[in-house]
């Protein structure tokens, strides 16, 4: 018997990604994909385009978004799942979300003007054609302009954390924000744990009500994978998992559907909505 897999960690050019919601869908049919999360970047904007291309090719759908937090001066992100994308508070605190990250490309630009990068911001917004901007869009602006040669360059000179250019970010309080996917209906999920390195705070985490965490993911070796499925269950959490996709990049081909999650990760996440939250799905 087949085994069907999900990818519960995708996003379009809504934010970060490349691809379109269609363009991300296509490729979810070609996999064979049984369902789809969209976890854009402190956006909920492209779930109903991505909705509707599910229905149309019987792809299971579920609504989500990936939230910028802070944990006792640690960044990190939030996934939220089964989120009602027409809640008012959602809605509210997601515009405050991508206001902050509309300023802080206007504060990088005058940063790399003022070391004779002579970038405009208007520029970087053109780009990237969305109300969630950020560095990936203003490294492509800085390489489109011929400013670097490369994203990666774009980033060791200007844009990583001690570059010159480097602008620190605004980012929401975990606890409220675990509140605010809750609020919404949705459950909260710890994005790429092994990535951020601050397990030690996963406790407090739980304690703010934090439903799961991401086990499987394709930066995830298979070793830290089953390290985290071990601590989801010691501490009675959902485990999920997904690629990361972010779209073609560097003329490779997008990464969605390689990681392996099957389908009965989405079984158990279910099992804990609350009883009128499974029908922010398509």
């Amino acid at each position: 018997m087949a085994i069907s897999n999900i990818d519960l960690h995708l996003h379009t050019n809504f934010s970060d990604g490349i691809s379109t919601p269609e363009e991300v869908v296509n490729n979810a049919e070609e996999l064979k994909l049984a369902a789809i999360a969209l976890t854009d970047h402190d956006t909920i904007e492209g779930c109903p385009r991505v909705a509707k291309a599910c229905i149309e090719r019987g792809i299971e759908f579920i609504t989500g978004t990936e939230l910028s937090v802070d944990i006792d001066g640690h960044e990190m992100h939030l996934l939220g799942y089964f989120i009602d994308t027409e809640n008012d508070a959602l809605i509210r605190e997601t515009s405050r979300y991508q206001k902050n990250r509309t300023d802080r490309v206007f504060d990088f630009v005058w940063r790399l003007n003022s070391l004779g990068v002579p970038l405009r911001s208007e520029h970087v917004f053109n780009l990237a054609k969305c109300k969630a901007p950020g560095r990936p869009h203003i490294a492509r602006a800085l390489v489109e302009q011929r400013f670097c040669s490369s994203m990666d360059e774009a980033f060791a000179r200007y844009l990583r954390k001690s570059a010159p250019a480097w602008v620190p970010k605004v980012n929401a309080n975990f606890e409220d924000a675990i509140r605010l996917i809750h609020q919404a209906g949705g459950l909260a999920v710890m994005a790429h744990p092994g990535l951020n390195k601050i397990d030690s705070l996963i406790p407090e985490m739980v304690r703010a009500g934090l439903d799961g965490i991401e086990c499987w993911h394709s930066r995830h070796p298979k070793s830290t994978a089953k390290r985290y499925r071990d601590m989801a269950r010691r501490l009675d959490l959902l485990m999920t998992g997904g690629s990361d996709c972010h779209g073609p990049t560097n003329g490779n081909l997008p990464i969605i559907g390689t990681v392996p999650v099957p389908y009965d990760i989405l079984n158990a996440m279910k099992q804990r909505l609350p009883r009128d939250a499974q029908s922010y799905q398509a």
